[in-house]
């Protein structure tokens, strides 16, 4: 695999904007690195600021859903659509936030496999629906997730992440993106 040519490969702005410079020093600082999507994205720093924007009042800013649930749909609909990238990256933030490794290992091969609550399964069952079918989803799948517990705008923000997600997995994948070595280990 180390042959294969990777995001990594286009063309970077060097140097940094101050911004992006500070930005990047900051995810050193709290993650002890800088994700690859980050440096993929870092080609053009509007597209960076886009796609950080979007990540980060996503899965980052006030919601009914915990980080946890959103890093669960991330690996979900990642599972779906096997991006390699993804599933290494996000399977480890489950792992972490979850404490409990073989949640993060079982998301990412098959999330009916998983001990999950009532909740975290009408959500993934969603998410997973919007990913294979969402032509094919009507009220009966929305009302699934209100008898659940979800609100209206829980409901929005699974169909927000799931819907990144999807995109991000096919950038991914299209584009040969390669997770950073370092998540393989964590939380394990």
């Amino acid at each position: 695999m180390s042959d294969l040519p990777t995001a990594l490969d286009l063309p970077q702005v060097d140097p940094l904007p101050e911004g992006t410079a500070k930005f990047f020093r900051i995810c050193e600082e709290k993650l002890g690195l800088v994700p690859n999507v980050l440096r993929a994205y870092a080609f053009d720093i509007e597209k960076l600021n886009a796609f950080s924007g979007m990540y980060n009042d996503l899965m980052l800013a006030e919601s009914g859903l915990s980080k946890l649930e959103r890093e669960m749909i991330a690996v979900a609909v990642s599972s779906v659509n096997r991006c390699f990238y993804c599933l290494v990256a996000h399977g480890a933030a489950v792992r972490e936030l979850s404490g409990r490794p073989e949640l993060g290992e079982a998301l990412v091969m098959n999330y009916r496999m998983a001990d999950l609550t009532p909740r975290e399964r009408a959500m993934l069952d969603f998410a997973v629906l919007m990913t294979e079918a969402s032509y094919r989803i009507g009220e009966a799948d929305r009302q699934k997730l209100r008898d659940a517990g979800f609100s209206e705008r829980d409901i929005w923000d699974i169909a927000a992440v799931a819907g990144f997600f999807n995109m991000t997995n096919r950038m991914a994948s299209a584009i040969a993106m390669m997770p950073n070595p370092e998540y393989h280990a964590q939380a394990r």
